[in-house]
């Protein structure tokens, strides 16, 4: 009797699991801590009760980083992004409740929220590369991407918690589109598109540091009373005055994943807002442990080699006891 293609692939495969579960049971994996803030990290500090929805943040984006129109409507008259995507690295989106009366309220109330890349500490997308061509980098912690290496695999899309890669899908030579907090402008002495066009400073920049003493003294402000915000960029001097909101307490980014260096400051609940409600231990603290186990000492190859071998071996012996007529 002739094994066919089929039997020997599903021969090899089983053979193959059971390798790879005694290899792993006998070689645990080990979690590993999450990755520190890099020394000299910047980012941006977003504060939705200063957002007005204007969406300059959106067109400065764009203008910025030479991206094209993302049309969502028949006419196709006028730039209409309904999410991030390969066209729009950065959106704001709203939250309303009941008869949206009032701004930065649960009940019968509405509030802004800007979506983009979060720059996580500890990034998905940089860990499951296998070429690297997601980036951290190790002075700013700006995640990056680099066009050149890409082999289209597409991981990063599928590893991010937030869903921030995106994939072109319109183009023989497609190309995975971020932000990359306009790293380019950043080299020039400039700052990310998004805060230097913001008119109430609900989207500032700035290093690490100075962003959570901001959020402290935030924090710590009397709502309703008369407090300075700040434009553009932490430090600047460029102020302006508005009555102090009731933040909660929690600041988003501070912690999920590891931490990331893009911190949202809000009144309303972050996952009535879309944010997606997540651990704070990074993702790659983890998977990299099981990788790292399976590829010590080659196991992973060996499994597979070994798998094959006992697939050929069985459908020798069955070939020898029924051979054909």
């Amino acid at each position: 009797m002739a094994v066919n293609r089929r039997d020997f692939l599903k021969g090899a495969a089983g053979g193959g699991a059971a390798l790879a579960t005694a290899a792993v049971a006998t070689a645990p994996a080990q979690a590993r801590e999450n990755k520190p803030m890099p020394p000299n990290a910047v980012g941006l500090l977003y504060d939705s009760t200063l957002c007005i929805g204007c969406k300059a943040c959106v067109a400065g984006c764009k203008e910025a980083n030479d991206l094209p129109p993302d049309f969502n409507t028949a006419e196709q008259l006028w730039d209409t992004p309904i999410d991030i995507g390969p066209k729009t690295f950065n959106v704001i989106k709203l939250y309303a409740s009941g008869t949206a009366e009032h701004k930065d309220q649960e009940e019968n109330g509405f509030a802004f929220v800007k979506k983009s890349c979060m720059h996580c500490v500890d990034p998905s997308c940089v860990s499951v590369c296998p070429v690297s061509a997601m980036t951290k980098d190790p002075q700013t912690g700006i995640v990056g991407y680099d066009p050149d290496i890409c082999i289209g695999c597409r991981y990063c899309v599928l590893s991010c918690p937030f869903g921030v890669p995106q994939a072109e899908y319109d183009t023989p030579t497609p190309k995975i589109k971020k932000c990359e907090m306009c790293r380019h402008r950043q080299a020039e002495g400039k700052i990310p598109a998004c805060a230097e066009v913001c008119p109430t400073g609900a989207t500032v920049f700035g290093p690490i540091a100075a962003i959570d003493a901001e959020i402290a003294r935030r924090r710590a402000m009397v709502p309703g009373e008369t407090a300075t915000f700040e434009r553009r960029t932490l430090g600047s001097g460029d102020v302006h005055e508005k009555a102090a909101p009731k933040y909660l307490e929690h600041v988003y980014g501070e912690k999920e994943v590891g931490g990331t260096q893009f911190r949202f400051m809000s009144s309303v609940e972050f996952e009535k807002l879309g944010m997606p409600a997540l651990r704070d231990k990074s993702y790659p603290s983890d998977s990299e442990g099981i990788q790292h186990t399976l590829y010590s000492g080659m196991i992973a190859p060996a499994v597979v080699f070994a798998g094959l071998v006992w697939a050929a071996k069985r459908a020798s012996h069955v070939e020898d006891e029924h051979p054909e007529e």
